[in-house]
């Protein structure tokens, strides 16, 4: 299922060069542990002016918008969630387009999917995205990653975790980075 709507889903972004990165469970899924998602998150390499195209790439892809009023939804949140009527799989495309995602974005890592190149988050990056979040699932999730993955660039992770820190003064990144990884 996911297979299909991945590889569906990147050919779409290479035919509107949309610049994109998977990124979530799904980025979990090839780096880490399996477990169960239920879900597909996407950051774009675009600014919310480019909502037309991404409405067009749904509507191709058969992704149904989940909002009633998609253009308010998107510039309140950042976020345009659709869904596969088919399968209930949702799908959340996330515009981003500050310094660190867009290098983040050229750092992704293609992978063949269906014969489709698929754009997945460098390992650090998804490390990165999921201290941001910082569930109890995420530090579960970055706990599994780096124990399967032992070329991770640890000085890459830490400069932007530094730099973030430093940028939102009240959050402590880099220190919980460092305690998952003494664990």
């Amino acid at each position: 299922m996911f297979d299909k709507i991945l590889s569906r889903i990147g050919a779409a972004f290479n035919r509107y060069d949309i610049p994109y990165m998977i990124i979530g469970g799904q980025a979990v899924l090839l780096y880490g542990e399996p477990r169960l998602t239920r879900d597909i998150d996407i950051t774009l390499g675009v600014n919310i002016d480019r909502l037309g195209t991404l409405l067009d790439l749904a509507r191709e892809t058969a992704l149904t918008p989940l909002p009633g009023d998609v253009p308010e939804f998107v510039r309140q949140t950042m976020v345009l969630p659709a869904l596969d009527k088919a399968t209930g799989i949702r799908v959340d495309f996330i515009f981003s387009f500050t310094p660190y995602e867009s290098q983040a974005i050229r750092r992704a890592k293609k992978v063949k999917i269906l014969d489709r190149d698929v754009c997945f988050a460098a390992v650090e990056d998804l490390i990165i995205h999921k201290l941001f979040a910082g569930r109890p699932r995420d530090i579960e999730d970055i706990r599994a990653v780096i124990l399967k993955n032992h070329s991770i660039d640890m000085d890459y992770i830490e400069g932007w975790l530094r730099e973030f820190d430093a940028t939102l003064g009240e959050k402590k990144l880099l220190a919980t980075f460092r305690e998952i990884r003494e664990c």
